[in-house]
């Protein structure tokens, strides 16, 4: 990416950057190009084939609280010095130029760290006929593969963001950022009832492993099995009982009813549940939980965050006890905190804030098998949908898409309609098992703050949570 702007040079632009963020607390020029791809194949036939390039800059002074911010599409010299000029209404009264400010020599970090993911684009990984045929081949092998299959819908999606970040100290860090994922729907009917299963996959890596014939067809049996357990599913009793959580992705709900309340802006804010507890006991000594943003290949994982920051190991409960927030460059400021390397935008048009790479829950001292053989009555949930989260109160309401009741410690019906309901700090101390098998999600998950989307990663181990309270359909 040697020749970014129309008629300026990179070293050039860093001087500009320079120039207009001295005496300010934070702040940056955030360029981004991202080409993007998706394919939908529906109801036998590719029904969507969409193609687009995400290419832009935005422009970002910090002075105290107050953030001056401008982007543009524009990328010349004129269109900067303009973002710039406009963002220097933030210092609220401040000198804008001081004449005895010193301007360094651009330092061109480059891609000095190490490697988290290999630097390919995914959409030139293979051909425009492969990725049809991919999709084609998944919806011929699961009507193919079970006659109760009425309905399969295939999603492919790659993009490949390369962003450069000038910052108030003169350097000019890059980083290039490949992501793909595949979404598998199927409908089944078996005369009596209709069901239906899905089952998602991906990380920063390209579409080679996707198009191997092994790996798609355990992509499409997931989602199949999901279906075909559900066409035996019974209503779910409601009320409050013990629940077994399976290992993976349903960390969703720790990342949800917990990640977001450890994230540094709403506890700057005393908005979040765990406001003010760093050192307190708040969750089960069993518990400990981590964000960590430098597991390579890992769909959240960041080799520098969206302010340059290096990403890295974050825990934050430890032994039930809470040990630090997820910290951007602002908030850590504000704070007396250093930065985690989790300040993340979802592209040029947005700010950076506080935000999550993959959050999970380390492994405790329990067999799987047997946490499940302590329950008498409860239920075993391993699939969760959609959800909704309170960050001032940490109260959720979560859907399962995949459960089983638990009967003197052995698993036996399907359920169908459940939902857990409660919050976050109260569930943590609920918690009384905790799995020896901790695992992340397969690749699926998108967090959602104040308007903006970023991939991410969950996780934990099997728990069982006591007393926790379940909306049933009986």
């Amino acid at each position: 990416m040697d020749n970014i702007f129309d008629d300026i040079e990179k070293d050039q632009v860093s001087h500009m950057v320079q120039e207009a963020l001295h005496g300010s607390d934070e702040g940056e020029l955030f360029f981004e190009n991202t080409p993007s791809e998706s394919f939908l194949f529906d109801d036998g036939r590719l029904k969507n084939a969409n193609f687009d390039i995400n290419s832009g800059y935005g422009a970002r002074l910090v002075s105290g609280e107050v953030t001056g911010y401008a982007n543009s599409t524009m990328l010349n010299k004129k269109s900067i010095k303009s973002s710039l000029d406009a963002i220097q209404a933030a210092r609220g009264g401040n000198e804008v130029f001081i004449s005895d400010k010193k301007i360094l020599l651009p330092q061109d970090r480059g891609n000095t760290y190490e490697d988290l993911y290999l630097r390919n684009n995914p959409l030139e990984s293979i051909t425009f006929d492969q990725k049809i045929k991919l999709v084609e081949n998944i919806d011929e092998f699961l009507r193919a593969y079970d006659n109760r299959v009425q309905q399969v819908s295939v999603s492919l999606a790659g993009n490949y963001q390369s962003i450069i970040i000038f910052n108030k100290e003169g350097e000019i860090i890059a980083d290039e950022r490949p992501l793909v994922r595949l979404n598998i729907s199927v409908i089944v009917n078996n005369g009596k009832r209709q069901e239906s299963g899905s089952y998602g996959t991906g990380g920063r890596w390209d579409y080679t492993r996707l198009i191997s014939k092994d790996f798609y067809e355990i992509a499409a049996k997931k989602a199949l099995t999901q279906a075909l357990t559900n066409l035996d599913s019974i209503d779910t009793p409601a009320g409050e009982m013990t629940v077994v959580l399976a290992s993976g992705w349903p960390g969703v709900l720790l990342h949800e009813a917990v990640g977001h309340g450890l994230e540094g802006d709403f506890n700057r804010k005393g908005t979040s549940a765990f406001s003010n507890m760093i050192g307190q006991k708040v969750a089960d000594e069993q518990v400990s939980v981590i964000d960590n943003g430098k597991i390579p290949n890992r769909r959240g994982s960041l080799n520098i965050d969206d302010e340059g920051t290096p990403t890295e190991e974050t825990v934050l409960i430890e032994n039930g006890i809470l040990k630090g927030y997820l910290q951007d460059n602002m908030n850590a400021r504000l704070m007396n905190d250093r930065p985690t390397g989790n300040g993340r935008r979802e592209s040029f048009m947005h700010q950076p804030m506080p935000r999550m790479t993959n959050t999970y829950m380390t492994n405790g001292n329990y067999e799987p098998g047997e946490i499940l053989k302590s329950v008498k009555k409860g239920l075993y949930m391993v699939n969760f949908g959609g959800g909704q989260v309170d960050i001032t109160s940490g109260k959720f309401v979560f859907s399962c898409t995949e459960g089983y009741e638990i009967e003197d410690g052995k698993i036996c019906s399907p359920i169908k309609g459940a939902t857990l309901i409660g919050d976050g700090p109260k569930a943590l101390k609920k918690i009384r098992m905790v799995g020896n098998d901790s695992a992340l999600d397969d690749g699926i998950g998108t967090c959602g703050k104040a308007g903006q989307s970023v991939p991410v990663g969950v996780g934990q181990p099997t728990l069982r949570i006591d007393g926790i309270t379940v909306g049933g359909t009986s």
